[in-house]
């Protein structure tokens, strides 16, 4: 017996009216910013962006590398036996993934400064009363909060057959984690790693609203000074270059470090 003809669906009207409507609005948008395109911007205001471009760079990267740091014992606490230090880890992945990254900023930055006299008898009022060191320290407990879940399931992920085996050869544990465990979950955890460093570049922005004049706090003053929309364009592109960077940088670190599986 024949098999019954495949009918091929119809395409829905509607759809293509909303692919005809964004594709209009694609072109519209890209003769706008040709038609207005004024060089002399970039040529004015290139040292700024520039300047702020090197603040998102150190603020991303410093805030990621002090995020790694904490994270490895709140992802160890996370997985621990110990009921305080199970819960304790918990609680601080629990709070920094479930609240606004903007409410984590006002909070050191803002409420920080209630506390002026007990940072002063400690010697750490120079550190929560500059705008750039409370943005990195926001920043680094929130990192720290994904990144030690991104940690903990790649430590998980790797067989228990490698601790076994680690064991029989007499290692100690500690040997056995930096060893064995450790470089196998990294390579499972990297493709997250770079998502979370990509998230924390597009959420780098937000510091502009406590006076840190990274590239979106530039785009912002020199928006104020020309009200072209063209700025706004310039940083996109800045964006767009990192993330691009950061995603072959990426490519090119997980082909070196699986090269031994692939046959």
């Amino acid at each position: 017996m024949a098999a019954p003809p495949v009918v091929k669906p119809k395409p829905k009207i509607g759809g293509l009216i909303a692919i005809g409507i964004w594709i209009a609005i694609s072109i519209g948008l890209a003769i706008y910013i040709i038609r207005g395109f004024d060089p002399t911007l970039f040529t004015r205001f290139g040292p700024s962006y520039l300047s702020g471009l090197w603040i998102t760079i150190t603020l991303v990267v410093g805030s990621f590398v002090c995020g790694a740091v904490v994270s490895l014992p709140v992802a160890l606490g996370r997985m621990s036996a110990n009921p305080v230090a199970r819960t304790l880890a918990f609680v601080f992945v629990y709070f920094f993934r479930g609240t606004p990254l903007i409410a984590q900023i006002f909070l050191v930055y803002y409420g920080f400064g209630q506390f002026r006299g007990a940072f002063e008898t400690v010697g750490l009022w120079w550190f929560f009363r500059e705008a750039w060191y409370c943005a990195l320290f926001s920043l680094t407990l929130n990192t720290a909060a994904y990144q030690a879940e991104i940690l903990r399931g790649a430590i998980q992920s790797v067989p228990t057959g490698q601790w076994e085996g680690a064991r029989s050869l007499g290692m100690p544990r500690v040997v056995i984690f930096f060893k064995v465990i450790l470089p196998q979950a990294m390579i499972v955890a990297l493709r997250p790693y770079a998502n979370e460093i990509i998230l924390m570049i597009k959420a780098s922005a937000i510091v502009a609203i406590i006076t840190v004049y990274d590239l979106f706090g530039e785009t912002r003053q020199a928006y104020s000074r020309t009200f072209d929309f063209q700025t706004y364009v310039w940083a996109a592109v800045l964006y767009l270059a990192i993330v691009e960077g950061l995603r072959h940088a990426t490519n090119f670190i997980e082909r070196r470090l699986t090269r031994h599986l692939k046959r």
